[in-house]
């Protein structure tokens, strides 16, 4: 067995687990906790598969400012197990029957795959940051400065929407 299929399997272990106790945990910042776990096991597998930008981006937006906003939100709301409403039997059978049933789509979809580990070496270089950007600065030059223009303006727009005016004191 290779030592990347190993570290695949590993990652997958962690983020299905990670995924469940995010599903289960009683306190929501618990649950919040448990997700930021998932996207650095998934950010393992973006640097597995050699997608060195992708795993840079996910950890920075995802596993970064999103958790931070949602620790935000559920800090804010001040929720807990006791304000939670109850949950029906009929809708957790409903969740574990819909769950089980993707499960089952999941499996059946996989079962013949046998090349899928094969191909996840992280021997190309298409997800290179290096090629990324070659191509960004070369082909896509012109987009990209009209982009970096528009998110310039977005910013001073919105430094001129956030600034309070200056009031004057008439004696």
């Amino acid at each position: 067995m290779h030592i990347n299929e190993i570290l695949f399997w590993f990652l997958t272990a962690l983020a299905l687990f990670s995924a469940m106790m995010v599903v289960f945990s009683k306190n929501p910042v618990h649950s919040v906790l448990w997700l930021i776990m998932v996207f650095m096991a998934i950010t393992g597998h973006y640097i597995i598969m050699n997608a060195q930008f992708l795993a840079i981006v996910n950890m920075i937006v995802y596993a970064g400012a999103i958790m931070v906003l949602f620790l935000f939100v559920i800090m804010f709301m001040n929720l807990n197990a006791e304000s939670e409403p109850q949950k029906s039997k009929w809708m957790k059978f409903a969740a574990v029957l819909s769950g089980g049933s993707l499960m089952l789509i999941l499996i059946a979809a996989l079962k013949d795959n046998d090349g899928f580990i094969s191909s996840m070496r992280g021997e190309g270089s298409i997800g290179l940051i290096k090629n990324l950007g070659k191509v960004l600065f070369t082909d896509y030059v012109v987009p990209f400065e009209i982009s970096s223009i528009l998110f310039l303006s977005a910013m001073v727009g919105a430094v001129v929407l956030g600034k309070k005016e200056s009031s004057t004191i008439v004696s």
